[in-house]
């Protein structure tokens, strides 16, 4: 709808920004850390590894200042398994306990609330080797890392969240290197749905966990959640585009906040055999969860249509593509990024208002941003003009979805500093904040203020009315 007139953020709105341990930190076996998945995975060709980063191990006092430079009100950021349990279970690092205690400390000392991501894509390899989320045993392990996280880091994180993006680790989960699949499994669709499953029921004890040991905390799931379109208006495609939100949104959303299946993706699972098994306690634990807001990741919108077969696409192994429910289809009024991912600020706010009908929680956005070459000028300036014009049109119609009604609690772009990106490497860059080195050359691992960083502390100092492009 069209708004005559458009109120303020809300007054504690929490504005801030993302990483992930993996892509930021660096220093990946040192002081006691164990490898993780990521450690040990086969990097994309031509990109770097995960042993420097953006090296914020080592400059994160750096980093929070700038950050408080730039008005954060919080900074998202994710703990590393393993470099709190090398093992992923059994004696804790205590040189990994004293590294967050820091960061911690850091952001609160600038006013900086700190909201921590539990798991970021990082199982440690040692649970690797023991399953990882195929064993029924990671509920167990997940739960007792997050008692660890709040026995420690509960007196001072009022702000937490379960797991980044399971929906991608379910959907993506090969092209992160996080789904492992047993040898000889012959049903893979069954397989990783237990998998999924385990990681539902490890979300629901941990957050029941939260509010048992962290009365005053609040907790909450953080998916990637883009809502779906039909290619056209036959009523075919909507049938496609229902079955790919069920099957990629509300599955997650549904089993987070109601503590059930939903109906679509049980019925599909059904057909192709590949039901969940469930444990004799799972039902009770799935109810019991209760987030009290709802995190999510939100890039670009999707767009399918009808499958009207039972056999899949050749050579297709998209998830964009499943036999008998969708197929991937191409939005022609959306433009794209120099990575080709399609620009939809106006699906932005449609995700916004479907999420919050359904499930009438707060919401805080934990990852929007853009990804681009960034280049860096000889006098110390990164001009990065289409960062600002992606942020501030998303921005815009978020500020359009509180007047429809939604409840905003806080913003967290991707991202907070340039970072290794998951798939492009180092070329890839999402930051306000400029990290000088190439995907093999470290340079200086010097900062730079982006023209973004400039723009978006004036929008934060504004309390998000102030967006127009100019910033000096």
């Amino acid at each position: 709808m069209l708004h005559k007139n458009i109120t303020a953020f809300p007054e504690n709105f929490l504005w801030g920004a993302s990483t992930s341990a993996y892509q930021v930190e660096g220093a990946s076996l040192e002081d006691g850390k164990g490898p993780s998945c990521q450690d040990v995975k086969e990097i994309p060709k031509g990109t770097s590894d995960l042993r420097v980063c953006a090296d914020q191990y080592h400059r994160y006092k750096e980093d929070i200042a700038l950050m408080a430079e730039m008005g954060f009100k919080t900074y998202r950021f994710s703990v590393s398994w393993s470099r709190i349990l090398p093992d992923g279970t059994g004696a804790v690092n205590p040189k990994g306990i004293a590294y967050y205690n820091r960061l911690i400390d850091e952001c609160l000392k600038y006013g900086i609330e700190p909201l921590v991501t539990m798991f970021h894509f990082d199982m440690p390899a040692s649970l690797d080797r023991r399953g990882s989320w195929s064993n029924r045993e990671s509920v167990d392990w997940f739960v007792n890392f997050a008692k660890i996280l709040f026995e420690n880091y509960g007196d001072r994180v009022k702000y937490w969240l379960t797991i980044n993006e399971q929906n991608m680790l379910t959907l993506f989960g090969p092209t992160i290197g996080t789904l492992m699949i047993p040898e000889g499994t012959k049903n893979v669709l069954k397989e990783t749905y237990q998998q999924n499953h385990h990681m539902l029921v490890a979300q629901a004890k941990a957050m029941a966990l939260c509010h048992e040991m962290l009365p005053e905390a609040k907790i909450g799931p953080a998916p990637n959640i883009s809502l779906v379109y039909p290619a056209t208006c036959k009523p075919k495609d909507i049938l496609a585009a229902q079955n790919f939100n069920a099957l990629r949104n509300w599955l997650y959303l549904d089993m987070a906040v109601y503590g059930r299946y939903n109906d679509l993706v049980w019925a599909y699972l059904k057909e192709h055999d590949a039901l969940p098994q469930f444990a004799e306690e799972d039902e009770e634990i799935l109810k019991s969860g209760h987030p009290d807001f709802i995190g999510f990741n939100y890039y670009n919108s999707t767009t399918c249509q009808w499958s009207d077969s039972f056999e899949a696409l050749k050579d297709s192994s998209s998830p964009l593509d499943v036999a008998g429910m969708f197929e991937g289809a191409k939005n022609p009024y959306l433009p794209v990024t120099e990575f080709n991912w399609e620009i939809d600020p106006d699906g932005f706010r449609a995700t916004i208002r479907e999420v919050y009908s359904r499930y009438h929680l707060p919401m805080v956005i934990t990852e929007n941003g853009l990804g681009a070459y960034d280049k860096l000028t000889e006098d110390g300036k990164v001009h990065d003009p289409y960062r600002i014009d992606f942020l501030r049109r998303h921005i815009e119609q978020m500020r359009l979805a509180i007047e429809d009604g939604c409840d905003m609690m806080g913003y967290c772009p991707w991202s907070a500093v340039d970072l290794i990106s998951t798939h492009e490497g180092m070329v890839k860059r999402y930051g306000f904040i400029y990290v000088d080195r190439d995907e093999f050359n470290l340079k200086t691992l010097d900062r730079y203020r982006k023209d973004s960083f400039y723009w978006y502390k004036k929008v934060i100092a504004s309390n998000g009315k102030d967006l127009d492009n100019c910033f000096t």
